[in-house]
């Protein structure tokens, strides 16, 4: 099959910085400026960062203000199957002919300059959004905040901080504060900032970013709140109650999510926060997979998916495991060698029965199936590895067919999953 054009200028853009990472504006400011400054011209914007939580929250603003009949551009990171994934222009994913063209004027912009492959790759979709009319723009932090690529926004119309957690710490700080200090980073003067549930060693620091910018404070646990009654969610504020479903997405924690979207529908004063309970769709979180080539190979199995990499991210999967019904639970993990991986596996050790590990294809920075093995042993649970997740699928079934099948453990082998079952 012929290689899509946007796959060979992307790979063309991997070779343009020798680090995978390198956190400063410098470089991002002057593509910008190549490119006509397109970062100005956006439709207005709500910037989120945090820990965990981004992506979710973010999915539930878009279906709020997408439910109210406004448009939107997003822009998540990492995909998981496609690129095209990280560039939706008014609800839709970019297509390719728009994407290549796209990826062709910012190499030219670029011209022989170093720069990495998420900043040259934000660039081309601010450019995307900023030709394209729309509502909003909701853009996701890629790391951080303070530095990220994205944080070239001097005005927008709404910060979002979702939960702070340690993770990163190599780029970030080994201190929640530190990582908070990064996170708060987006904030700006006198815009409005919706801050997620926290710790009180981030939230501390996140408050006092704000108070210096006189950016006002939208608080879970001051400002806003959320709860649960009878299978309804409960939201207040200081401006009333609301009762809405459920959200669709699944997992406990998903109801704070659901919170801070909610407030920050609020403080924009437009959206409908029933659809951004109902409408929200977020691949890999929790996500049940119900057809495709792995569920044949185990029909009678219920078969999970979930992308998260952390210790936060694992009592998350640990609070929705303890919701569904008893069932002998396997784990299918594979994990990059930068994680905590005892910390992501403390947490899911009462609810797992066996542990099977694999390396993650086409991943250089995996951790081996041996070492992820051997951590997890370490940790208590009762571990093996297998070569691939369709032979550990096969291990798991042929002695408990009806087992609940959890594959788990990064958004690389989540996004392979993905693209395998279809």
């Amino acid at each position: 099959m012929t290689q899509p054009r946007s796959d060979a200028l992307l790979e063309r853009m991997m070779t343009l910085h020798p680090k995978v990472i390198d956190l400063t504006l410098d470089r991002m400011h002057r593509i910008l400026t190549a490119l006509g400054e397109p970062q100005t011209k956006l439709p207005p914007v709500i910037h989120i960062a945090g820990t965990n939580g981004k992506g979710s929250t973010l999915a539930m603003i878009r279906a709020g203000l997408q439910g109210a009949g406004l448009t939107t551009h997003a822009y998540t990171s990492p995909h998981l199957a496609r690129f095209h994934e990280r560039i939706r222009l008014r609800g839709d994913l970019i297509d390719e002919d728009r994407l290549s063209d796209l990826l062709d004027e910012c190499l030219e912009a670029n011209g022989h300059e170093t720069i990495t492959y998420f900043e040259i790759t934000t660039a081309a979709a601010m450019k995307a959004f900023a030709d394209t009319p729309a509502d909003y723009t909701l853009l996701e932090v890629g790391l951080g905040g303070r530095v990220d690529a994205t944080n070239v926004i001097d005005e927008p119309a709404l910060s979002v901080i979702t939960p702070v957690d340690l993770d990163h710490q190599q780029f970030l700080g080994d201190t929640l504060s530190a990582i908070a200090f990064e996170k708060a980073g987006i904030i700006k003067p006198r815009v409005p900032v919706v801050i997620g549930p926290q710790k009180d060693e981030a939230l501390e620091v996140i408050e006092a970013r704000a108070s210096g910018l006189s950016a006002p404070i939208l608080a879970h646990g001051q400002h806003w709140h959320v709860t649960t009654e009878r299978d309804r969610l409960i939201f207040q504020d200081e401006t009333g109650l609301l009762d809405l479903p459920m959200p669709a997405l699944a997992g406990p924690h998903q109801i704070q999510n659901a919170g801070t979207a909610i407030a920050a529908l609020r403080a924009l004063g437009r959206g409908n926060p029933d659809a951004a309970m109902t409408d929200a769709t977020w691949p890999a979180r929790m996500q049940r997979l119900r057809h495709g080539p792995l569920f044949d190979l185990a029909p009678e199995a219920e078969l999970w998916l979930d992308g998260g990499h952390n210790p936060h991210a694992a009592r998350a999967i640990s609070a929705t495991l303890d919701t569904l019904s008893d069932r002998p639970t396997h784990l299918i993990c594979g994990m990059l060698n930068t994680k905590d991986i005892t910390g992501y596996m403390l947490p899911l050790k009462p609810h797992t029965d066996s542990l099977i590990a694999v390396s993650i294809p086409g991943q250089t920075a995996t951790l081996s199936a041996e070492d992820t093995a051997a951590a997890a042993s370490a940790a208590g649970l009762n571990a093996q590895t297998a070569e691939s997740v369709e032979d550990a699928l096969a291990t798991i079934t042929a002695h408990t067919p009806h087992a609940r099948i959890l594959i788990c453990g990064s958004l690389y082998l989540a996004g392979e999953i993905l693209k395998t079952n279809g």
